[in-house]
């Protein structure tokens, strides 16, 4: 899998962040950032959560 970004879209509300800590941060812009945009399948469960409730649909999930 692989975490897409449209950072036009992201305006930081950390939903991600709180999520999926282990995989999205909010930098210093307020805009989120990946950390890791490959990230093993254990973490599918929080990442498809902060997909699903991120509130400007700015995450997606590609599967590779």
């Amino acid at each position: 899998m692989r975490i897409v970004v449209d950072l036009d879209l992201c305006q930081g509300h950390g939903v991600c962040e709180s999520e999926a800590p282990e995989v999205f941060a909010l930098g210093k812009d307020h805009k989120v950032r990946v950390l890791d945009e490959h990230p093993p399948g254990d973490q599918r469960g929080p990442i498809d959560e902060a997909v699903r409730f991120c509130p400007t649909h700015a995450l997606s999930v590609v599967d590779d």
